[in-house]
């Protein structure tokens, strides 16, 4: 990393865990994590595949994804490595996750192609996770508008276990509100992760991500072909991975945050020299996922 002041850093290489490749011959599976992926919903299953995928491909050991009564046949298909929770409903997320639901996760993330009608639900995994890595992505934190107390539930959280929030301009926005310049929405962004604890991922290029101290990274990899759809939610799989996978707590949600924002970059980089910066699409990012690893 290369310091600019001494709350910002660009990231030009991460903090490189031992967990990714790097790993014992008598490991096995339940060294490297179980996920529990919240995403999808009837019309929006694509995003839960995408960030299904994208968890996989970066190395958790194990992953059950929660998607709606309609979507299992969709996610058992497309993404046969993963095991599945079904909804009692057959369109979105209803399902009120309660402590011991939760018990047998080392990592959560909520958001991908949820849709905006699940803000109970969440309000109740929000209560549950409580010690639990959580990623908020998206739909997630499109709902989180709406949660009465939102800024003590965060507090709680951050302050417990890493936690990470990945909005991009607009749903930080509605988040948090509107500043006149990007100097003073960096000097919120700090601020915000200060008193909650919890990591902010501002996507755009050069992604910033702040911490509970305040320091910022500033992301050096990506191209302008990574905007695309279903990127957003390839990041929130590589994100996931790595919190699972970080159980002996080798890093903070800061730099988790920041090593998955460089993952998926160097991937899209990598897609980038060998497609067209127009003809990337989501799934080529997942493709390259391995080689950016190494």
């Amino acid at each position: 990393m290369i310091q600019i002041d001494e709350i910002t850093f660009e990231v030009d290489k991460p903090v490189w865990p031992d967990f990714l490749n790097h790993r014992p011959a008598d490991s096995h599976k339940g060294n490297y994590g179980h996920a529990l992926l919240v995403a999808g919903s009837y019309g929006k299953m694509g995003a839960a595949v995408l960030a299904a995928r994208a968890c996989l491909r970066s190395g958790v050991g194990l992953l059950t994804v929660h998607v709606p009564a309609k979507g299992v046949d969709i996610i058992q298909t497309a993404v046969p490595e993963a095991m599945v929770s079904i909804d009692s409903n057959d369109t979105h997320w209803t399902r009120q996750f309660r402590p011991d639901d939760l018990a047998r996760y080392d990592a959560i993330a909520v958001g991908p192609g949820l849709g905006t009608n699940c803000t109970e639900a969440l309000d109740t995994l929000l209560s549950s996770a409580c010690g639990k890595p959580l990623v908020l992505d998206a739909d997630a934190l499109n709902m989180l508008v709406n949660i009465t107390e939102k800024e003590s539930r965060l507090g709680i959280q951050g302050h417990l276990a890493p936690t990470i929030l990945t909005p991009h301009a607009k749903e930080f926005e509605r988040l948090f509100g509107t500043y006149k310049s990007p100097e003073e929405r960096q000097d919120a962004q700090r601020m915000i992760s200060r008193q909650s604890g919890c990591a902010i991922v501002y996507k755009g290029n050069r992604t910033q991500t702040t911490g509970s101290k305040g320091e910022m990274y500033i992301n050096t990899t990506g191209n302008p072909g990574m905007a695309t759809a279903g990127s957003g939610d390839v990041l929130t799989g590589v994100i996931l991975a790595i919190l699972a996978q970080n159980k002996e707590t080798q890093l903070d949600a800061a730099m988790c945050a920041s090593l998955g924002v460089w993952i998926h970059g160097k991937s899209g980089d990598l897609a980038h020299k060998k497609l067209s910066e127009c003809g990337i699409v989501a799934s080529d990012i997942i493709d390259f996922l391995p080689k950016a690893t190494i």
